[in-house]
């Protein structure tokens, strides 16, 4: 019979955190002794819905298009995030597994709303202003009538985007579509990880606390894939997107650009733009609307990073940014952290904002910087394609999902990554 396998992402878990990992149940039951890669090199930005789209794409941002979380628009208005599959280039692996004949699932993966390949969807997609409600916002982004019934059971229960309540309404939906539908990939996204760095900072009581959550879920899983008659033959995997760093300080580089007449601002408003600098955490991108200024604005950028107290670390133009690091989009130039600084999209002084825990790019740690720095994600998995005792040091990002499909016994043609077969049975 073919092999299943079940994906857990636990966003921002890192090679660190495996010590604590390691020693719990759960973790030592479904996983110890299979195979692993001990860090991931992720992509950049290193932000979570550029890098879950390219563990299920195996291609960089620059093919599939995601090169953040949120969608840009240059006008002053609140931008929606990424929610939704048509804004994915890319074919990914459950188009593929579908047409490879299995049946699909994702609760809570990024960019999957309204994925026509999913056959059981619950997508990362939250209500959208006063009136709208939860039930509604499931059932717009894709959501079945028949997981509509396993999403009302939990549904009254879930704050969104509050951590670990979410991730405990995911969990629950998932395991309840393992055990009733049995599919044959299923990829599954919980934060609660993510979420307690960017409140607490890097390693902490909270964080580990998280981690014995995750192992929790872990077991939830599993035991449904038991519940389902399944276990033997599924393959269990733990991957995450990126780390995160500690950050001092957020500084507000568009005030400097309205300082140099790039940017006027009235009343704490932008009424002219001629360049502006959207947020991404620990990276930032700059986008030129008066393109006779390109030049001067890069000298400026420039400036500004030999200056040395700005946070600023490297201006690299959109043509550098795709042949250095596979970072490609409508900026015109990226900005890099320092390695404690992360930047704010605010326009007025002073030059530097407060720690902000409701914004993710604000918090006490975050993230989007260059994918070498820093804490790296991991590979963990156990089943049977896969290899008991294989290691490997390290891999890429890109490399996840040509892995899992071979695993499940079909190919993904013209990814960048390559497939794994150091820890495949053959």
């Amino acid at each position: 019979m073919r092999s299943k396998m079940i994906v857990l992402s636990a966003d921002a878990l890192v090679s660190d955190d495996m010590e604590l990992l390691r020693t719990l149940p759960n973790f030592r039951k479904y996983l110890e002794g299979g195979a692993c890669v001990k860090t991931v090199k992720t992509c950049y930005p290193t932000i979570t819905y550029p890098a879950h789209t390219s563990i299920a794409t195996g291609v960089y941002p620059d093919r599939h298009g995601v090169t953040g979380n949120d969608v840009f628009f240059p006008e002053p208005v609140a931008r929606p995030w990424c929610w939704f599959h048509e804004q994915c280039r890319a074919t990914d692996i459950f188009t593929y597994a579908k047409r490879a004949g299995l049946c699909t699932a994702g609760v809570f993966w990024p960019v999957t709303g309204n994925h026509p390949d999913i056959d059981h969807l619950i997508d990362e997609y939250w209500t959208q202003g006063d009136g709208d409600t939860k039930r509604e916002a499931f059932i717009r982004s894709g959501t079945s009538p028949e997981i509509m019934k396993i999403v009302d059971r939990y549904v009254d229960g879930l704050v969104e985007r509050h951590h670990p309540i979410a991730d405990r309404f995911v969990i629950n939906c998932a395991a309840d579509i393992i055990r009733e539908y049995s599919p044959d990939l299923i990829m599954i996204h919980p934060a609660n990880i993510d979420g307690y760095r960017h409140h607490t900072g890097l390693f902490n009581e909270k964080v580990s606390e998280g981690i014995r959550e995750t192992d929790e879920w872990l077991g939830q899983l599993c035991r449904a894939a038991e519940d389902a008659g399944a276990l033997d033959r599924t393959n269990v995997v733990l991957i995450s997107d990126h780390g995160q760093l500690e950050i001092k300080r957020s500084v507000k580089l568009n005030v400097l650009l309205a300082d140099a007449g790039f940017l006027t601002v009235r009343d704490g408003v932008i009424t002219k733009r001629r360049a502006y600098i959207r947020s991404g955490g620990m990276c930032a991108y700059c986008y030129v609307y008066d393109k006779a200024a390109k030049d001067d604005v890069y000298a400026y950028l420039s400036h500004l990073r030999d200056e040395g107290v700005f946070g600023i670390s490297e201006v690299l133009t959109e043509e550098e940014s795709r042949a250095k690091h596979r970072l490609g989009g409508s900026f015109d130039f990226v900005l890099e952290t320092d390695g404690y600084t992360s930047f704010s999209e605010g326009v007025t002084r002073p030059l530097t904002d407060n720690f902000k825990l409701d914004d993710y790019r604000l918090g006490r740690a975050t993230h989007g910087y260059m994918p070498d720095k820093g804490p790296q994600p991991v590979l963990y998995a156990k089943g049977p394609s896969f290899k008991n005792g294989a290691q490997l040091q390290r891999c890429d990002i890109v490399d996840e999902a040509p892995t899992f499909s071979r695993a499940l016994g079909f190919d993904m043609p013209d990814t960048d990554g390559r497939i794994l077969t150091e820890l495949l049975n053959d």
